[in-house]
């Protein structure tokens, strides 16, 4: 299961933006899966669980979006949605298509709690 090796490579990138912001905790973790990039999102998300354990993560909530597969045609230069077993453009039908969207794994947001400073003493 690599989706374990995926959420501790996203964890150590979490930790690295928690740390850089002084935050004392993750709330939360916003992430883009396409269906073409090779991540599952329910064994993700069930990695995540196990993954997050004793890191500044270990009460967020993971949320998981599925982008959709957007191909560029290289015939008629169409951008159209496909399925991801059928690449085809929408609009003239050719096979010759560029993925635009839908193979990504893109971490989109980071909900930090922050420790709030103490507010500055006054000189009496």
């Amino acid at each position: 299961m690599h989706e374990l090796s995926i959420c501790l490579s996203l964890l150590s990138q979490v930790a690295a933006i928690a740390k850089d912001r002084g935050a004392e905790s993750v709330d939360r973790i916003v992430i883009d899966v396409g269906p073409l990039s090779g991540v599952e999102p329910l064994l993700l998300a069930d990695a995540f669980e196990i993954a997050r354990a004793g890191s500044c993560a270990a009460q967020a909530q993971l949320s998981i979006t599925t982008t959709k597969v957007i191909v560029g045609c290289l015939e008629c230069g169409t951008r159209s949605p496909a399925a991801p077993n059928r690449l085809q453009c929408a609009s003239c039908g050719g096979y010759r298509t560029k993925i635009v969207t839908g193979d990504e794994m893109i971490l989109r947001r980071v909900d930090l709690r922050v420790r709030e400073s103490p507010p500055a003493s006054a000189a009496a």
